[in-house]
């Protein structure tokens, strides 16, 4: 079926940002004691404070939980969220997908404050047809909620006409669990074989090179 709408994630798919969240996450987990491996830190970026704080600290209650996501996003505005920039031709991709008729989707496991600035950032606002953030649902990335309350947002728009371009696991693994196939770019830093274990119907480098391939890719499928 032709591609009619996109969900593209945000973080290390639109916006150069996977670094710094894991840099604000290792201080708030050092504000409460906890050393913990950038590399174990970055292997769960993708996922909100719901599902990252429990895969690195299982032993928190959810209140010390809901205190770390507080502290990281503070964090992260205060130090990080200035120095995150789009990555090269985002705003292109979006602008091209845009240009063909398709719906163009920003669903990010994000806080709402987050998205809005990327949008600014990107300069979409009058791209983008819908959005959904972490704050829209009950339990971020992998689980399906924000790619659901996004399909849900395109009522005429069945999943077998929807694709997702991410950069993590999470993205494409939430994906899957609405039915939706996923591209998956390397820029957020994961491994292809961890991207292809979850489901990537296809892998490219970056935005850029998304762009560059648009016609021969799955999001090009445009006919009928």
């Amino acid at each position: 079926m032709p591609i009619k709408a996109i969900l593209f994630d945000i973080d290390g798919t639109l916006i150069d940002s996977n670094d710094l969240h894991v840099l604000a996450w290792e201080e708030a987990f050092a504000g409460i004691g906890a050393r913990l491996d950038r590399q174990a830190i970055h292997d769960q970026i993708g996922k909100g404070t719901d599902m990252l704080v429990p895969s690195l600290l299982p032993d928190l209650d959810e209140d010390g939980v809901t205190r770390l996501g507080e502290a990281h996003g503070r964090i992260f505005k205060e130090k990080y969220l200035d120095r995150a920039k789009p990555f090269a031709r985002a705003h292109d991709l979006l602008a091209h997908a845009h240009g063909l008729g398709q719906s163009v989707v920003l669903a990010s496991s994000a806080s709402r404050n987050e998205l809005d600035h990327y949008l600014d950032l990107l300069g979409v606002r009058d791209l983008v047809a819908e959005t959904t953030s972490g704050d829209d649902v009950a339990r971020t990335k992998p689980a399906p909620d924000i790619f659901a309350a996004a399909l849900d947002k395109l009522p005429d728009t069945p999943a077998d006409a929807v694709i997702v371009v991410g950069d993590t696991p999470y993205d494409i693994e939430a994906a899957g669990r609405c039915g939706i196939a996923a591209v998956a770019v390397r820029s957020g830093g994961f491994a292809d074989d961890v991207l292809t274990q979850a489901g990537a119907v296809a892998i490219y480098d970056d935005v850029a090179a998304l762009l560059a391939d648009y016609a021969g890719s799955p999001l090009g499928n445009i006919a009928g």
